[in-house]
């Protein structure tokens, strides 16, 4: 499946019984090798019996996560497909807590991320105090260089550095994102996002993902930047986020409000798989 060309495998635990390792994960994962995806997505039984699911997040490097926007709408229509439930709302129980989905009229599928988390202890980030925006040093391998950053650092389930950028096509995702994934700072490494604000109601934005690389679309990253532009008040309540896979509407009233997402989910295709 993939949710604006951020590509998942969906195993059913349902209906069936599966251990699967880190090693098989990374050998699934591979575009060339094996089937290739950013994430492994897995539904299986609740341990909260007020949940409908549990939804679990293994990254192309075969390391389990927190979250995932785009996956939520997938697992979404996933579970409705497979006739696992006839309900339009379900309740996911994930590692950091619950969500909401919600299957619309149009096809489209909404998410209620909950609140966004800006302790920096709990998103995790090292900072003596929560602020709207961080300085952060950059040491930059490659060139031998050192950068003077301006982050935004939220934690939606996962936990999201957000850069302002003038123009994501020339931003340096690829040589800031995998520096930043694994800085000190982040102690759980972060997901990165370059973001360009294009007025209030419309910003573009790259997200370079921890463990897989820059993906086509990120929902969490998507959801961690309209907070972060609306914590520096340059944006709107409602946004729409226009990502390199296609466009998600993002919403937040502020404070302790949740995040509403809204966007598509596919199917690609099905198969069976011995492992």
């Amino acid at each position: 499946m993939h949710g604006l060309g951020n590509d998942f495998v969906l195993l059913d635990l349902i209906s069936q019984s599966l251990h699967i390792r880190e090693d098989q994960i990374r050998e699934l994962s591979d575009r060339r090798t094996g089937i290739g995806f950013d994430q492994l997505l897995v539904v299986e039984p609740p341990n909260d019996p007020a949940m409908d699911f549990r939804y679990r997040i293994f990254n192309a490097d075969g390391k389990e996560v927190e979250q995932c926007g785009n996956g939520a709408r997938c697992f979404m229509r996933f579970v409705r497909d497979r006739g696992l439930t006839t309900k339009a709302s379900v309740r996911l129980e994930t590692n950091t807590g619950n969500i909401e989905c919600r299957l619309e009229k149009d096809g489209n599928i909404s998410v209620n991320m909950g609140p966004p988390v800006l302790q920096p202890e709990k998103i995790p980030f090292q900072a003596d105090s929560p602020r709207i925006t961080y300085d952060l040093d950059l040491s930059l391998p490659m060139s031998g260089t050192t950068e003077h950053l301006k982050i935004a650092a939220v934690s939606m389930g996962n936990p999201h550095a957000v850069l302002q950028v003038e123009d994501v096509e020339s931003a340096p995702v690829q040589q800031w994102g995998a520096a930043l994934e694994v800085h000190p700072r982040f102690p759980a490494r972060v997901n990165v996002g370059f973001m360009q604000i294009v007025d209030r109601k419309t910003i573009r934005l790259r997200v370079f993902e921890r463990g897989v690389g820059e993906t086509r679309a990120c929902g969490t990253g998507a959801c961690a930047a309209v907070v972060a532009g609306r914590l520096q008040g340059l944006l709107d309540e409602t946004v729409e986020v226009q990502l390199q896979g296609g466009n998600l509407s993002i919403s937040w009233a502020g404070d302790n409000e949740a995040v509403m997402m809204t966007g598509p989910a596919c199917r690609v295709y099905e198969g069976r798989l011995q492992i």
